[in-house]
């Protein structure tokens, strides 16, 4: 399986994606749910053959890990859904999910089988996927953030508020996890637990930024549009997190965390 053959997959992928979508919209609870897990199947089929034919865990370069978020984002659009059944969460995650995908299809980076000896940890892994569905599930998060602030027409419920604040605490579950598996893999790789490297940085202040959301949410009084605001700066700093800092001076030559060259 090459990135070639990407494409076929992806394509159907988003179909059944966007058919689930529609019958969310339309009540077909059903349908709703075998088409996007019949998607979810199609996508994942082929992370397994990449995987397969590349010897190794798809999880080296961005565009493996786009692959790997373009997954997770409609699979937490159906948690939402099972969960809450907002009918508009599918199609919002099913949008998100093409961005990545479309991304993928015009810069797939295609990398050699070889890992270097530090992603032969067995912590790789984990850390890796255990991150990407953090990113997805806090995605998610945003995306109610989004809505709630500039698309909803009437006052937000506390159910909604509940939601984003859940799909806050699960995320932030899932990254902490995700920095405890990359400090196992730091110290088994090179031999100290925490180095303050850029990436290691902005994901402490990414975790950070997270948690001040989820403690101005239990103060007394706050202001629930100013903490909504407060998640979409969290989100930034995660995409700084994830690929902003392969383009800062201080990564470039000197980040443990850069494996693309």
């Amino acid at each position: 399986m090459t990135w070639e053959e990407f494409i076929y997959f992806a394509v159907l992928s988003v179909l059944l994606w966007a058919i689930g979508a529609i019958a969310a919209w339309k009540g077909k609870t059903v349908v709703a749910y075998s088409s996007t897990t019949i998607g979810l199947l199609v996508f994942f089929s082929f992370i397994v053959a990449m995987w397969i034919s590349l010897e190794r865990p798809p999880l080296r370069t961005m565009g493996e890990t786009r692959l790997w978020y373009s997954f997770f984002l409609p699979l937490a659009g159906l948690m939402v859904y099972s969960r809450w059944k907002y009918k508009w969460i599918l199609t919002f995650s099913t949008i998100l999910s093409l961005v990545f995908i479309c991304v993928n299809l015009f810069k797939p980076e295609i990398h050699s089988k070889t890992l270097m000896p530090a992603l032969q940890s067995p912590w790789f892994a984990p850390h890796v996927i255990v991150y990407m569905f953090a990113y997805a599930l806090l995605g998610a998060a945003t995306v109610m953030a989004l809505y709630l602030l500039f698309f909803k027409r009437t006052a937000a419920t506390d159910e909604e508020y509940a939601i984003t604040d859940n799909l806050v605490y699960t995320g932030l579950a899932f990254m902490t996890f995700g920095m405890l598996f990359g400090a196992l893999w730091a110290k088994e790789a090179w031999g100290h637990y925490w180095s303050w490297d850029p990436k290691e940085t902005w994901a402490a202040i990414t975790w950070f930024a997270y948690l001040i959301y989820i403690h101005y949410r239990q103060l007394p009084g706050h202001n629930p549009r100013l903490a909504l605001s407060v998640l979409l700066v969290s989100f930034i700093l995660l995409q700084m997190c994830w690929w902003g800092i392969n383009y800062l001076p201080s990564a470039q030559g000197t980040s443990v965390h850069t494996y693309n060259s």
